[in-house]
């Protein structure tokens, strides 16, 4: 029985002793469950750098004197924050000495149990004898490294404010577009992250949240008289060759800036960096774009504008449409001045109707929203100062037979110039891929001193003429692929068009029109079958130029307006009257249209064509062999000058750059 007794007693200890241990593992797992403590995690926590921040209790339970809270920066270094005080509501830590300005997920820590509580952006700022006035939700100091900056004005895209005698502004921000930027004052520069000024900041709390936000400037020299690029539409998407005849560009970019690297330079784009519909496909986007502009310019500010295929096509609104612009380049709609000039890039391109497919169906338009807040923008801006106003799409469009007319939203474009009323205004637009320009003699200006310089393309054809042409790099109108340089000394403005591979005096170009003609015999490949509307418009090209020996020259004078003179001279003194017309550019022709009319699989009519359109001359001379004498002279008293031996050949190759 002893022995029977002994056995149980053995038993029973084998069986307990293993629930004694999970019946101190729950204990163990208990108290880590009685580690509930909770307290608010806020979006933003604004602290001096090793300065201390109070927490709000928001559970039954407090933390333990002993406990820690741990900061875990986004790139996985930790923090450990010691608390200085704790009661019943709150708590106070210490923040860690290395933290600086970032997004943390914040942990409290006890012994070796550690639990995440949320996450916060800190940001580390100086302190400053400022409260801020009820209803303000963003402000901070704009300054240099000798002090406070005054007059600089301040906004969310909404609202606009300005600086006070100390650098300080205030806004009453609902924050719908996360972001403030300074309009960079005369004088100033602000810092650049790769080609990118950073003239705005993301703001990091809610709606409800005050916060600080602070801007640092530089003082410069020499924006009394400086250039200014303007950088028509690029369309990087990784297609036919597009990246190695960029590097063309960015080259002669390059090559240019250092003939004139003792003067002030600065670039704005014109919209159209990169390429929508390939953003997927090719895998080249807004990322890609920064990367490579990055990679080959630098020591260059630029200004970005939005284009229509600057937007994600997969997106169902406007708002989101753009985003990924606002969180990799800028916002969509800002201001900034260099030396005397005000200038304003707008977004002109409403993406309401997107659908989420490659439909893009937009619309060129300024939204009211943008309207008002320029009204409060130039509320800072004096009349006599001059406004460049940047916007991808045109504003206006040449008819052959009309003039310009307005290719935009026409009560929005109404509106628009309303607002500018008053100023001396000259838009900036690309998108067309085209040249040509509106001065105030246009009955379309409706009297204003209004402008427009639809500025060419830095892609040309869309890199198509280069990609099956080497060499020859035209846009349809026959512009050269190339970018505008706008000389700006004081309120006077000057502007070039410098195309791509050639100097500063390439400015036209002329045609024997005796030797240019085109044969349906030039697209052997072109198949039987296709539409007759496709033949169509190759036949076009044929009608514009058949066999003839009619001694007509035409002229091509792309940068072209009205202020601008054309003489033309034969070998014996007489001078010839040229005739403005509109026309297919013959060496566009040549190197695009029939390359592409030229395939057997064609069955459509192909994009990127030859466009009949303005800025061309004839002239007709006396016989064959007569030279001529061109002489192109703009507003500005620039002059160029074409011996043109005749007869001239019309090849590719005999327009190649030189």
């Amino acid at each position: 029985m002893k022995k029977f007794a002994a056995y149980l007693l053995w038993f029973l200890l084998i069986a307990v002793l293993p629930l004694m241990a999970c019946s101190n593992d729950g204990m163990t797992e208990a108290v880590a469950d009685s580690f509930d403590v909770q307290f608010e995690c806020p979006s933003l926590i604004e602290v001096a750098k090793g300065g201390e921040y109070t927490f709000q209790v928001t559970g039954s339970n407090k933390p333990a004197e002993s406990d820690v809270i741990i900061l875990e920066s986004t790139g996985g270094i930790s923090y450990t924050c010691l608390l200085v005080s704790v009661s019943e509501n709150s708590f106070t830590i210490k923040l860690a000495d290395g933290c600086e300005s970032g997004t943390y997920r914040v942990f409290i820590k006890r012994g070796d149990r550690k639990k995440q509580i949320g996450t916060t952006y800190i940001n580390i700022v100086e302190g400053i004898d400022f409260t801020p006035d009820a209803g303000t939700t963003v402000y901070g100091v704009v300054s240099t490294a000798d002090g406070p900056v005054q007059g600089v004005v301040v906004s969310d895209g909404v609202e606009v404010s300005v600086t006070d005698e100390r650098g300080i502004y205030q806004l009453q921000s609902e924050k719908k577009w996360g972001y403030v930027f300074i309009s960079v004052p005369s004088g100033y520069e602000v810092p650049a992250e790769g080609v990118l000024p950073q003239f705005y900041q993301m703001m990091k709390g809610d709606a409800a949240t005050t916060e600080r936000v602070d801007f640092s400037l530089t003082e410069v020299e020499g924006q009394d008289s400086y250039k200014v690029f303007m950088l028509g539409d690029m369309h990087l998407a990784n297609r036919t060759g597009d990246l190695g005849q960029f590097m063309d560009f960015t080259e002669d970019l390059n090559s240019y800036r250092a003939l004139h690297q003792h003067e002030k330079m600065y670039a704005i784009t014109l919209g159209d960096m990169t390429w929508d519909l390939y953003w997927y496909s090719n895998s080249y986007a807004l990322p890609e774009y920064l990367n490579t502009i990055n990679n080959q310019v630098k020591g260059l500010q630029i200004f970005h504008t939005i284009g229509n295929h600057d937007y994600d096509y997969k997106a169902t609104s406007d708002e989101e449409a753009g985003s990924r612009f606002m969180d990799y380049i800028a916002p969509t709609y800002y201001s900034f001045n260099i030396g005397k000039v005000h200038y304003v890039v707008l977004d002109d391109i409403d993406c309401s109707n997107y659908d989420g497919t490659t439909s893009r169906d937009y619309e060129k338009r300024v939204s009211a929203e943008q309207l008002s807040w320029l009204s409060k923008d130039l509320a800072y801006v004096d009349k006599s100062t001059p406004l460049v106003v940047v916007m991808h799409a045109q504003l206006f469009y040449p008819s052959q037979t009309e003039g310009f007319k307005i290719d935009h939203d026409v009560l929005n474009t109404t509106q628009l110039l309303d607002v500018l009323d008053g100023y001396k205004v000259h838009f900036v637009t690309g998108h067309t891929h085209l040249s040509f320009n509106v001065t105030p003699e246009d009955d379309v200006t409706g009297g204003r001193e209004v402008y427009e310089h639809n500025a060419g393309a830095i892609c040309a054809s869309w890199w198509w003429s280069g990609y099956l042409t080497p060499g020859v790099h035209i846009s349809p109108d026959g512009t050269p692929g190339g970018y505008s340089v706008w000389d700006v000394n004081g309120t006077d403005i000057e502007w070039i068009y410098k195309a791509t591979g050639w100097t500063e005096d390439y400015q036209f170009r002329s045609y024997d029109l005796n030797n240019v003609h085109f044969l349906m015999a030039d697209v052997p490949q072109m198949p039987a079958s296709v539409p007759a509307s496709v033949k169509a418009k190759f036949q076009r090209y044929v009608d514009a130029y058949p066999v003839n020996k009619d001694n007509e020259v035409l002229i091509n004078i792309w940068n072209w307006n009205p202020r601008w003179t054309l003489t033309v001279t034969d070998e014996k003194g007489n001078k010839l009257t040229p005739e403005e017309v509109w026309a297919y550019d013959p060496l566009h022709v040549a190197a695009l249209s029939v390359k592409r009319f030229n395939s057997s699989t064609l069955s459509s009519t192909p994009s990127f064509i030859t466009e009949k359109f303005t800025h061309f001359f004839k002239v007709k001379a006396a016989d064959a062999d007569v030279d001529l004498t061109i002489t192109v002279r703009d507003e500005f008293g620039h002059e160029w000058t074409e011996q043109m031996q005749r007869p001239k050949a019309f090849s590719t190759d005999a327009y190649l750059p030189r």
